[in-house]
């Protein structure tokens, strides 16, 4: 499920066309001496994204729950996006976290890069959830099966133990008249 979670991530990543990210400034930076704009070099948002995926693909469940909490605790998209990442690749997720993160993100208008993964996450969630759910119909399903066929074969026993008992009623009962006669 991580491989193909990762490969559908990089597959979108390498799709998105969209224009760069906007570059917002903080009342602090705002008009500052001393401060440019950022360099045709920096990277988008769907590079960020891959090279973040990139290292939580090397973390294991305990590293990715820690990092999940590290970047829920930002209220930032981007960072509710990596929070989301992050818990897709635990095992130990809850899928109702990951909507609860990502869906308003991919509710929002605009075509942006964190957008469009954070569709991605909410529709992967969501796909997730509802195989569990199947799976836990199925394994409900298999569960009364088991229990009817374990009643039919105790059934079945007791029959055969009554035709038993009355094939030998009837054995002894032709032996009986054999010996009357």
């Amino acid at each position: 499920m991580r491989r193909i979670a990762c490969l559908a991530l990089c597959a979108l990543a390498g799709a998105c066309a969209s224009p760069e990210p906007a570059v917002v400034s903080t009342p602090a930076t705002a008009g500052a001496p001393g401060t440019s704009a950022p360099n045709a070099a920096s990277p988008s948002y769907a590079e960020d994204l891959m090279s973040y995926l990139g290292r939580l693909r090397t973390m294991n469940e305990a590293a990715l729950a820690g990092e999940a909490a590290r970047m829920r605790r930002d209220a930032s998209d981007l960072a509710r996006v990596k929070a989301a990442l992050a818990m897709t690749l635990s095992s130990q997720a809850d899928e109702a976290e990951i909507i609860e993160l990502v869906e308003p993100v991919a509710r929002k208008q605009g075509a942006g890069d964190v957008r469009a993964m954070a569709a991605l996450l909410n529709t992967n969630a969501q796909e997730r959830r509802r195989l569990k759910q199947r799976a836990a119909s199925a394994a409900g399903e298999l569960r009364d099966e088991r229990k009817l066929a374990e009643a039919q074969k105790q059934r079945a026993e007791q029959l055969q133990q009554k035709l038993d008992a009355l094939t030998e009623l009837e054995r002894s009962l032709a032996a009986r008249e054999a010996q009357t006669r």
